[in-house]
């Protein structure tokens, strides 16, 4: 992650609080929730959650940017997840912390995802680029049954 030192801090730190193992189970108000086959059309499915859950918080005015980086997320966890052996379950997790919004990506792949040099003119290798550019910040952390969440923190207006 590029950028603030202290902004890095504070988002490490909120994420780190949150603890992704105990919310994928479900169930904490301004929590979203939402299994996603291990399939393209995912990617759809996600954004629309996004979005719809954003506006259902109060908070339209992250859709198009969270709906984005949310593409990206499914996309590389539905890319990786073809690697890790087992099974191929991938979930998106939406989280309001005010006047913050985390949105988070789980997949089993055990791979770090590593920012590449965006290449403008090829049509992959620019989603972590994406994700940083649009997000507050982004990270990831490992998962206690294996695999990992890939997250962004957006900041809301209110």
């Amino acid at each position: 992650m590029v950028g603030d030192p202290l902004a890095t801090a504070d988002c490490l730190q909120i994420t780190r609080d949150v603890g992704f193992d105990r919310l994928l189970m479900g169930g904490k108000p301004y929590t979203t929730s939402c299994p996603l086959p291990f399939q393209a059309d995912s990617v759809k499915t996600a954004r629309d959650v996004t979005r719809s859950t954003l506006r259902r918080w109060g908070v339209p005015e992250l859709g198009d940017d969270a709906a984005l980086v949310v593409s990206e997320l499914v996309t590389n966890a539905v890319r990786y997840a073809m690697y890790a052996g087992g099974r191929r379950e991938i979930q998106l997790l939406l989280m309001r912390v005010a006047p913050h919004v985390l949105l988070a990506v789980a997949d089993p792949s055990d791979e770090v995802p590593r920012p590449k040099e965006p290449d403008f003119i090829s049509e992959n290798g620019r989603g972590l680029y994406i994700v940083e550019t649009y997000s507050q910040c982004w990270g990831w952390d490992p998962l206690a049954r294996g695999g990992k969440a890939v997250w962004a923190l957006f900041r809301t207006e209110s």
